[in-house]
């Protein structure tokens, strides 16, 4: 689950991590109000949406020359003319893709005065179990960019959560980030801080890009983008209560409802799959032969029927599907309960594209029955390469 930076910096701010002052808006009026609430003279008007390159992104609805989503303003006249350019615009950047997101809600900040800025992540290393910082004196910039071009300018530093943070990694992260003097014991209680925030709240990514030395010699986050592990919001109402879903896709919002892991992408062809791997392994087939998939739908080892026909619904009220490839290879989930699932979702919304299935495993005789006797005009499969070819075919002819 995403949030807001306006919002990622108040959490942040409850753990002692230095954030400037700021008001978020939803109005232009608002965005007034909390440009005369701060101390000025400079302001920050920032786009809020689940995206970066928000600086560099450009919206649709204005001049190619307009500036993006991140705009300085000298006076409070001229956060109300970028309010009123930003608020219910689409926002494109490299993150959001060519669709854009609306922008519903602005942070306007206190300006900083910036003399260097800095990166600096947190996340779970997955390969060692371990919380790892990564941090580079280039901040501000594309962090694929300097991981491409620079390498030796990132430096990674794991902590153990079985022994938990420890003050050397502060000093070891402030001497990479080539901070000195007063500086550095700023950033063991920062790194610490951050590092609390990250266990206690159970975020998966913190980014703080940039995290700037301003001129008077402090430290302060600019920015911030946190994530937090969907499995273990159970344990935090407070961040659940914090969820924009205008932010997310409405048939990921629909699959939550019926837990179902769903993401939706670019392609053509909507996938329902039981099981993660099998579900890449099908994405990837789909690609081999010249086609991509529209989402990833994994329905789970012990789906119902009401959960299948659910999933259904959800891949076919994409309008970007322009065919279904069902491949379930049944262990705990029954092939007949799948195919009773597919053809309750499609009595219900109707079949308007061609639908492959391949069945296996468990009641697979019984499966292929049920959709045999249907009456619908299902393609049949006998294996996964079988299955993706035929899918294929169907779309492209």
């Amino acid at each position: 689950m995403n949030i807001h930076e306006y919002q990622a910096k108040a959490v942040l701010k409850d753990y002692g991590v230095p954030v400037s002052a700021g008001v978020p808006a939803f109005t232009v009026d608002e965005a007034v109000a909390g440009a005369k609430a701060l101390p000025g003279p400079l302001y920050v008007v920032k786009s809020q949406i689940h995206a970066g390159g928000r600086g560099k992104g450009k919206f649709k609805e204005l001049p190619a020359d307009a500036k993006g989503g991140v705009r300085l303003a000298k006076s409070v006249e001229e956060v109300a003319a970028h309010a009123k350019d930003m608020l219910g615009n689409t926002l494109v950047t490299l993150q959001t893709g060519a669709s854009g997101k609306v922008v519903n809600r602005l942070y306007i900040e206190d300006g900083s005065d910036i003399a260097r800025e800095l990166y600096l992540s947190i996340l779970v290393d997955r390969a060692t179990g371990k919380v790892a910082f990564v941090v580079s004196t280039e901040g501000g910039m594309d962090i694929e960019a300097v991981a491409h071009d620079t390498p030796e300018k990132i430096h990674t530093f794991r902590v153990d959560p079985a022994a938990g943070y420890q003050p050397y990694v502060g000093r070891n992260v402030a001497y990479a980030l080539k901070l000195e003097g007063a500086q550095i014991k700023q950033c063991v209680k920062l790194v610490g801080d951050l590092y609390r925030a990250f266990v206690e709240k159970d975020m998966s990514l913190l980014e703080i890009n940039p995290l700037i030395v301003t001129k008077d010699g402090n430290l302060r986050v600019l920015d911030a983008k946190v994530n937090f592990d969907s499995n273990a919001l159970f344990r935090h109402p407070e961040i659940v209560a914090l969820r924009d879903e205008t932010e997310e896709d409405p048939k990921e919002i629909e699959a939550s409802k019926y837990d179902l892991s769903y993401i939706a992408l670019d392609g053509t062809i909507g996938c329902m799959v039981n099981g993660a791997g099998l579900a890449m392994a099908t994405l990837d087939i789909i690609q081999l032969y010249g086609e991509s998939p529209a989402n990833f739908l994994d329905v789970g080892g012990g789906a119902s029927e009401e959960k299948v026909t659910a999933a259904f619904k959800i891949i076919t009220a994409d309008p970007q599907v322009k065919g279904i490839l069902v491949n379930i290879f049944g262990g705990i989930m029954k092939c007949d309960i799948i195919a009773r699932g597919v053809l309750a979702a499609v009595k219900a919304v109707g079949l308007q594209v061609p639908l492959v299935v391949r069945l296996e495993g468990t009641n697979v005789e019984l499966g292929k029955q049920i959709i045999r006797e249907s009456g619908l005009n299902v393609i049949a499969a006998d294996d996964l390469d079988d299955a993706a070819q035929k899918i294929v075919a169907a779309v492209k002819g």
